[in-house]
């Protein structure tokens, strides 16, 4: 087969899949996808699940798996050619699964077989699939008409393109901007940050140090550098990209004021008072009332914790460190130095013992003995040398499979996150379809023959990630459409990544996956009591920060300011909430909403909650763990098939309450910031 996109028998080709393919593939695939529509909604096809299922579901499924790995390699290897390809082949897509979504006559067939008695006879699973079906073509316009439809239908292609302007603003004005640093300016800055930065510039003829925004190196230069001035160039970078501040053509202040007003359009167009109404359909919270009620009370609670935290911070950078006035471009570096003369040590001396194999083989020996599972090596093409490939296994069968894609890179989209390569399913043809993940970070890539360094932070986002992967690929739900995080309520997503974060605490995880990069030591007790003591440092201002980020996006989505759909109203609407929630307020250049993708262009829009809310949930989960033991494998199976193994099956509320027995309570995520008091 020449055009490996065609080729979804097996796992992607990733290695030979170019730009030129992508048009190609995409005109076959809607082809095919075109023609299983029409015969679905033909006379020939009942309304039956499998018959509806053998037609549509093999086709669309076909057609998400090559799509997902283009839009998969548009995140990861951004080319000029590839961005192309996709932009070109974006509202072909979106307008195809619009239609889809929108298909009276597939609608028609859907409520026909919810309604009739075949649909008593389906499994669980197969019910929760179909009944979440029948709402979605409610939510994708499927009972609109005439002009509302059409304008439906062009507002989701509007929103299509204005997502991917978003993101690739974001990646542009991200990888455009660099300063080259003399070795006096990067005075204090860790000694593998100042390699990697030092070989960035040589590589491009230069002399001195190449800084970039790359959280690798952005970070560490905010927390470390004493030039104060060093820091206010970097801050100043980052907390205005994509804005007013660069180039017009990467400004994304019109692109949110428009996302906003479509998406407003599109809630009016179904019948709801607002995005964040709408947004919360398929959610478990109740209503925007109720999502901004949960948020202020966490305000409440936090806002004490948060005001000491500031008045600590001020009092040590004005008696220890000569900063009179504490500034945005100060808050890491003088929060670093309080921990270190608070705790005895910094985050830098900590890394040095957090080497990617040893925290690599620590995690998976968590994996394999709670979910009593196997996980070793795998082959499969990949888009980039540093990209690996694992299989899970249980006995001897496969269970699933995941890539890791740890490094920070050029044309790789910042941040960290999991996507599917493919889901679980029990395919119409016979076999079982299991799942593939894929894991993606942005870490420090290694230097001078070491091992790639993670500070302890580092380490906590893998082991979100991987708590989504573990979602995804131990389910064992066959029904795709609920199989593993397919069909969980969204404000329910983050349990599994956010309980695994909780290892990391644990000293009998972390002495197993720690090994100094030079000498091979396990990190000393000493050293890890003294993190302990500090997991709290700043718990209330970080606390804040998410709730004034998670009230922005809901308030914004809710008109509750007004009307909130351009670049003024959308910063009138920030400005409101920071002086509602904040305890220091950002100056007033910065412009965070503007790179603020998880709400612009990657699905969070009026759930970004949903962080807050799931972390009830897994500090809840997690309690279950300290009451039986942390590494009791018979409270991992509980978690296993009660959270994990039932994926989408059924309402989030109920898995929480099959694995506790009771609904959830917000004490233990108190407990575990240090906020009880």
């Amino acid at each position: 087969m020449s055009n490996p996109l065609l080729d979804t028998a097996a796992l992607p080709r990733f290695d030979t899949i170019r730009p030129e393919h992508v048009a190609p593939a995409v005109d076959v695939l809607l082809a095919e996808a075109e023609a299983a529509l029409e015969k679905a909604t033909g006379p020939d096809v009942p309304p039956d699940y499998d018959a509806l299922s053998a037609v549509l579901d093999v086709a669309t499924e076909r057609l998400g798996r090559a799509w997902g790995a283009v839009s998969h390699l548009n995140a990861v290897a951004d080319t000029p050619e590839l961005r192309a390809a996709y932009t070109e082949a974006l509202p072909r897509i979106t307008e195809f699964y619009t239609r889809l979504g929108a298909d009276e006559r597939l609608y028609g067939k859907y409520k026909a077989l919810a309604t009739g008695p075949q649909a008593q006879a389906l499994n669980p699973a197969r019910r929760r699939a179909l009944s979440n079906a029948v709402r979605d073509f409610v939510l994708s316009g499927a009972e609109l008409q005439g002009e509302a439809k059409a304008r439906f239908a062009a507002i989701q292609a509007r929103l299509a393109e204005l997502g991917q302007s978003f993101s690739e603003h974001v990646l542009d004005a991200t990888d455009a901007w660099f300063y080259l640093a003399t070795e006096a300016e990067l005075a204090g800055v860790p000694e593998d940050v100042k390699a990697a930065t030092r070989a960035a510039a040589e590589a491009e003829g230069h002399t001195g140090h190449k800084l970039g925004l790359q959280m690798p190196v952005y970070l560490p230069v905010m927390q470390y550098a004493h030039d104060r001035a060093l820091r206010e160039r970097a801050y100043r970078a980052h907390v205005t990209r994509a804005s007013e501040a660069g180039p017009t053509e990467r400004d994304n202040g019109p692109v949110m004021a428009e996302i906003l007003a479509l998406r407003q359009e599109e809630a009016a167009l179904l019948g709801h008072r607002s995005y964040a109404e709408l947004s919360l359909v398929p959610k478990m919270a109740d209503s925007p009332a109720q999502v901004q009620a949960f948020l202020r009370d966490l305000a409440a609670r936090a806002r004490p914790h948060a005001e000491r935290d500031l008045a600590e911070l001020q009092a040590f950078a004005r008696d220890e460190l000569g900063l009179p006035e504490l500034q945005a471009w100060d808050m890491a570096y003088a929060s670093e130095k309080l921990k270190e003369a608070r705790y005895a040590f910094s985050d830098n001396e900590v890394k040095q013992y957090f080497t990617e194999p040893k925290v690599l083989a620590g995690l998976f020996r968590i994996i394999e003995t709670l979910f009593e599972v196997a996980i070793r090596p795998d082959t499969a093409p990949v888009w980039n040398e540093h990209v690996r490939f694992f299989r899970i296994e249980r006995g001897s069968q496969l269970v699933g499979q995941f890539y890791l894609d740890p490094y920070a890179r050029p044309g790789k989209r910042p941040g960290a996150w999991m996507d599917d390569v493919r889901g679980r399913w029990s395919r119409p043809e016979g076999a079982l379809q299991t799942p593939v993940a894929q894991l993606v970070c942005n870490f420090a890539a290694p230097v001078g023959g070491k091992p790639a360094l993670l500070s302890h932070d580092d380490v906590t986002t893998l082991f979100h990630e991987f708590g989504h992967g573990l979602h995804h690929m131990l389910t064992q739900v066959d029904e795709i459409g609920v199989a593993g995080i397919s069909g969980v309520e969204w404000d329910a997503v983050e349990l599994p990544s956010q309980f695994m974060e909780n290892f990391c605490w644990e000293w009998d995880v972390v002495r197993h996956m720690t090994g100094h990069v030079d000498t091979g030591e396990a990190l000393p007790r000493a050293l890890f009591d003294k993190m302990l003591a500090a997991k709290n440092f700043q718990s209330g201002l970080q606390t804040l920060r998410q709730v004034e980020f998670s009230l922005f996006d809901m308030l914004i989505h809710a008109g509750a300011h007004g009307d909130a759909t351009s670049v003024e109203s959308i910063q009138r609407s920030l400005d409101a909430v920071r002086a509602e929630v904040a305890v220091l307020v950002p100056p007033a250049f910065n412009r965070f909403q503007h790179s603020f993708s998880h709400i612009f262009s990657g699905g969070y829009a009026a759930g970004y909650y949903s962080y807050k809310w799931a972390e009830v949930l897994s500090a809840d989960a997690y309690a279950a763990f300290e009451e039986e033991g942390v590494f009791n494998p018979a409270v991992g199976r509980r978690y296993r098939e009660a959270i994990l193994e039932a994926g989408g099956s059924r309402p989030a509320m109920a898995s929480f309450k099959a694995f506790r027995g009771r609904e959830p309570r917000i004490d233990a995520l108190l407990r575990h910031q240090g906020m009880t008091s």
